[in-house]
């Protein structure tokens, strides 16, 4: 049986920490700007909470939809699915390695929808109780990123709402240290994710790992 490869996924999001400090940096500084050094905390970990929650619903919508393909016998379908989300793996990849840039141009399809999101996040701020933090997080979760959309299609590869689910999640957990330790190390982890060799080299890794996925597919098929 194909399995989206979990580790693959939080590679991806922990090793995207570049382009997660560009996308949402500005989000985190305006949340932290609000906040006293003291109460940080509590306000970071509830957004990114809900962060990790709509991730994990997204997961869980487009592995359910995939589900309705399988029960119809269309294994065709999930196996195409299943080669095209490792080709997009593979191609974010190289883009942490800083061979292209084709992510910043499909962010550009996820637009329309965070119209559509945007003023509701934008009720919910300034942020005004902690509670309301899991909510703006969930939101957030809905920002145009390449990343969440590369992330997003394994997720509907997995075949199912709940191995969708936990596709989105392990991706999101790759991004927690970048996002939640933003407002406090946000200097030193830039400054880490920045040396020369390391982007080269995570991106290598991510490439090798789509190749080997795509490699024992053929091994299963052919």
């Amino acid at each position: 049986m194909l399995e989206v490869d979990l580790l693959a996924l939080f590679l991806a999001g922990l090793l995207g920490g570049g382009h997660c400090v560009g996308m949402c940096g500005g989000i985190v500084t305006a949340f932290s700007l609000q906040l006293p050094p003291t109460a940080r905390w509590p306000y970071l970990l509830g957004f990114n909470l809900g962060r990790l929650a709509g991730y994990a619903l997204i997961g869980a919508l487009l592995g359910g939809l995939a589900s309705f393909a399988l029960l119809l016998q269309l294994q065709a379908l999930k196996l195409s699915l299943f080669i095209l989300a490792n080709v997009l793996l593979l191609l974010l990849g190289l883009y942490i390695a800083g061979v292209n840039r084709w992510l910043t141009r499909v962010e550009a399809l996820g637009q329309p929808l965070w119209r559509r999101v945007q003023p509701l996040m934008r009720r919910l701020l300034p942020v005004r109780s902690v509670w309301h933090t899991p909510l703006i997080g969930l939101l957030w979760g809905w920002i145009p990123c390449g990343l969440v959309y590369t992330a997003s299609l394994s997720a509907l590869a997995s075949g199912s709402a709940s191995h969708g689910a936990g596709v989105m999640l392990a991706f999101g957990l790759g991004t927690l240290p970048n996002l939640l330790l933003m407002g406090l190390f946000a200097r030193q982890l830039q400054q880490g994710l920045q040396k020369p060799w390391v982007r080269p080299l995570c991106g290598g890794l991510i490439v090798a790992m789509a190749l080997w996925q795509l490699y024992t597919l053929l091994g299963i098929y052919f």
